[in-house]
């Protein structure tokens, strides 16, 4: 397959095919998808997202899980840490949102990795 068939329908072509990712590049990538291939993390997120305004307080969703406190915060925090979420403390409470560029970015890879796969 030629990068020119790996193009998208906007003419852009992902990074993937443009080039091999470099070594920080990939560590990131696969540090974001370590932390969303557990169960429970995946459905923090999506329960965030889905939330008003894209945001949940950490009192909103925990009662959703039969699981403790603090591992419902271990599950945030490796999300944080991935880079897919950002927090804000308001008073004694943590609100938790999505960061939306570190979301383009899986999106693109899996994007990316799906044309090549469907195309060859």
């Amino acid at each position: 397959m030629s990068k020119q068939q790996a193009r998208g329908a906007d003419g852009c072509d992902g990074q993937l095919v443009r080039e091999p990712l470099s070594e920080s590049d990939s560590a990131e990538l696969a540090r974001m998808f370590k932390a969303i291939g557990d169960p429970v993390r995946l459905r923090l997120v999506s329960l965030i997202a889905s939330h008003d305004n894209g945001e949940a307080c950490v009192c909103d969703i925990s009662d959703t899980f039969d699981l403790s406190q603090p591992t419902i915060s271990h599950h945030l925090r490796v999300l944080r840490d991935a880079g897919l979420l950002d927090c804000e403390r308001r008073g004694t409470w943590v609100y938790y949102r999505v960061i939306p560029v570190a979301w383009e970015k899986l999106s693109a890879a899996v994007d990316t990795v799906g044309r090549v796969a469907v195309s060859a």
